[in-house]
Protein backbone atom coordinates (compact mmCIF):
# COMPACT_ATOMS: atom_id res chain seq x y z
CA UNK A 1 0.00 0.00 0.00
CA UNK A 2 1.32 3.46 -0.92
CA UNK A 3 0.99 5.61 2.22
CA UNK A 4 1.90 9.28 2.28
CA UNK A 5 1.95 11.89 5.05
CA UNK A 6 1.54 15.66 4.73
CA UNK A 7 1.86 18.60 7.09
CA UNK A 8 -0.23 21.76 7.04
CA UNK A 9 0.01 25.07 8.85
CA UNK A 10 -2.13 28.18 8.67
CA UNK A 11 -2.37 31.45 10.54
CA UNK A 12 -4.94 34.25 10.49
CA UNK A 13 -5.26 37.46 12.44
CA UNK A 14 -8.35 37.95 14.59
CA UNK A 15 -10.48 41.00 13.94
CA UNK A 16 -13.68 42.69 14.98
CA UNK A 17 -16.89 42.27 13.00
CA UNK A 18 -15.86 38.89 11.58
CA UNK A 19 -17.54 35.54 12.21
CA UNK A 20 -15.31 32.91 13.81
CA UNK A 21 -15.32 29.74 11.74
CA UNK A 22 -13.19 26.84 12.99
CA UNK A 23 -13.45 23.29 11.71
CA UNK A 24 -16.49 24.18 9.64
CA UNK A 25 -18.41 25.33 12.72
CA UNK A 26 -19.38 28.92 13.52
CA UNK A 27 -18.42 29.78 17.10
CA UNK A 28 -19.91 32.63 19.11
CA UNK A 29 -17.04 34.99 19.87
CA UNK A 30 -16.38 38.72 19.73
CA UNK A 31 -13.67 38.30 17.07
CA UNK A 32 -13.28 36.23 13.94
CA UNK A 33 -10.44 35.21 11.65
CA UNK A 34 -9.62 37.75 8.96
CA UNK A 35 -8.93 36.48 5.45
CA UNK A 36 -10.05 36.36 1.84
CA UNK A 37 -12.38 33.40 2.41
CA UNK A 38 -14.22 32.64 5.65
CA UNK A 39 -10.66 32.23 7.03
CA UNK A 40 -11.30 28.87 8.71
CA UNK A 41 -7.70 28.36 9.83
CA UNK A 42 -8.30 24.73 10.86
CA UNK A 43 -9.78 23.65 7.54
CA UNK A 44 -7.02 25.53 5.69
CA UNK A 45 -4.32 23.65 7.60
CA UNK A 46 -6.09 20.35 6.88
CA UNK A 47 -6.32 21.23 3.17
CA UNK A 48 -2.59 21.98 3.09
CA UNK A 49 -1.75 18.73 4.87
CA UNK A 50 -3.81 16.71 2.38
CA UNK A 51 -2.43 18.55 -0.64
CA UNK A 52 1.13 18.20 0.67
CA UNK A 53 0.72 14.48 1.23
CA UNK A 54 -0.28 14.06 -2.42
CA UNK A 55 2.39 16.52 -3.65
CA UNK A 56 -0.33 18.67 -5.22
CA UNK A 57 0.86 22.10 -4.14
CA UNK A 58 -0.84 24.15 -1.45
CA UNK A 59 -4.11 25.88 -0.72
CA UNK A 60 -2.84 29.20 -2.11
CA UNK A 61 -2.02 27.55 -5.43
CA UNK A 62 -5.48 26.00 -5.82
CA UNK A 63 -7.53 28.79 -4.21
CA UNK A 64 -5.55 32.04 -4.58
CA UNK A 65 -6.58 35.00 -2.44
CA UNK A 66 -6.28 37.12 -5.57
CA UNK A 67 -9.21 35.31 -7.21
CA UNK A 68 -12.52 37.06 -6.50
CA UNK A 69 -14.24 33.68 -6.88
CA UNK A 70 -12.93 32.74 -3.42
CA UNK A 71 -13.86 36.02 -1.69
CA UNK A 72 -15.86 34.97 1.39
CA UNK A 73 -15.70 31.31 0.28
CA UNK A 74 -16.91 28.59 2.64
CA UNK A 75 -13.79 26.60 3.54
CA UNK A 76 -15.85 23.41 3.71
CA UNK A 77 -16.23 23.73 -0.06
CA UNK A 78 -12.46 24.19 -0.43
CA UNK A 79 -11.89 21.02 1.59
CA UNK A 80 -14.42 19.20 -0.59
CA UNK A 81 -12.48 20.27 -3.70
CA UNK A 82 -9.21 19.10 -2.13
CA UNK A 83 -10.73 15.68 -1.41
CA UNK A 84 -11.96 15.53 -5.03
CA UNK A 85 -8.39 16.28 -6.21
CA UNK A 86 -7.11 13.44 -4.05
CA UNK A 87 -9.71 11.07 -5.50
CA UNK A 88 -8.79 12.18 -9.04
CA UNK A 89 -5.21 11.16 -8.21
CA UNK A 90 -6.42 7.82 -6.77
CA UNK A 91 -5.84 8.74 -3.11
CA UNK A 92 -8.12 8.39 -0.10
CA UNK A 93 -7.81 9.99 3.32
CA UNK A 94 -6.62 7.76 6.15
CA UNK A 95 -6.71 10.16 9.08
CA UNK A 96 -5.96 13.71 10.19
CA UNK A 97 -4.47 14.99 13.44
CA UNK A 98 -4.86 18.75 13.96
CA UNK A 99 -4.13 21.30 16.66
CA UNK A 100 -5.52 24.80 17.07
CA UNK A 101 -3.48 27.36 19.00
CA UNK A 102 -5.49 30.28 20.42
CA UNK A 103 -6.25 31.84 23.78
CA UNK A 104 -10.04 31.97 23.43
CA UNK A 105 -12.68 30.74 22.98
CA UNK A 106 -12.46 27.29 24.51
CA UNK A 107 -12.48 24.71 21.71
CA UNK A 108 -13.10 21.46 23.57
CA UNK A 109 -16.91 21.89 23.72
CA UNK A 110 -17.00 22.17 19.89
CA UNK A 111 -14.66 19.34 18.84
CA UNK A 112 -17.35 16.66 18.39
CA UNK A 113 -19.39 18.98 16.15
CA UNK A 114 -16.27 19.85 14.11
CA UNK A 115 -15.54 16.15 13.63
CA UNK A 116 -19.16 15.55 12.59
CA UNK A 117 -18.91 18.34 9.98
CA UNK A 118 -15.48 17.39 8.61
CA UNK A 119 -15.83 13.58 8.46
CA UNK A 120 -18.38 13.32 5.65
CA UNK A 121 -16.51 15.89 3.56
CA UNK A 122 -13.30 13.84 3.84
CA UNK A 123 -15.21 10.54 3.50
CA UNK A 124 -13.84 9.18 6.77
CA UNK A 125 -15.29 8.46 10.20
CA UNK A 126 -15.30 11.01 13.00
CA UNK A 127 -12.78 8.76 14.76
CA UNK A 128 -10.34 9.41 11.90
CA UNK A 129 -10.20 13.13 12.74
CA UNK A 130 -8.31 14.24 15.83
CA UNK A 131 -8.72 17.88 16.84
CA UNK A 132 -6.91 19.35 19.80
CA UNK A 133 -6.45 22.87 21.09
CA UNK A 134 -3.88 24.66 23.17
CA UNK A 135 -3.20 28.18 24.31
CA UNK A 136 0.06 30.04 23.82
CA UNK A 137 0.33 30.75 27.55
CA UNK A 138 -0.34 34.45 26.87
CA UNK A 139 2.84 34.74 24.73
CA UNK A 140 3.12 36.46 21.35
CA UNK A 141 0.33 37.44 18.97
CA UNK A 142 -1.69 34.38 19.95
CA UNK A 143 -1.30 35.16 23.63
CA UNK A 144 -2.46 38.73 23.06
CA UNK A 145 -5.57 37.44 21.23
CA UNK A 146 -4.44 38.92 17.92
CA UNK A 147 -4.39 35.69 15.89
CA UNK A 148 -4.84 31.95 15.69
CA UNK A 149 -2.67 29.13 14.29
CA UNK A 150 -3.61 25.66 13.14
CA UNK A 151 -1.37 22.68 12.46
CA UNK A 152 -2.42 19.45 10.76
CA UNK A 153 -0.88 16.16 9.77
CA UNK A 154 -2.70 13.98 7.27
CA UNK A 155 -2.20 10.41 6.17
CA UNK A 156 -3.45 9.46 2.71
CA UNK A 157 -3.16 6.21 0.82
CA UNK A 158 -3.25 5.09 -2.79
CA UNK A 159 -6.40 3.15 -3.58
CA UNK A 160 -5.85 -0.14 -5.37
Amino acid sequence: MNIRVGFGFDVHPLGEERELWLGGVRLEFEKGCVGHSDADVLLHAICDALLGAANLGDIGFHFPNTDPKYKGADSKLLLKEVVALLKKNNYAVGNVDATLSLEAPKINPHIKKMQAVIAPIMEVTENDISIKATTNEKLGYIGRGEGVNAYAVALIYKKS
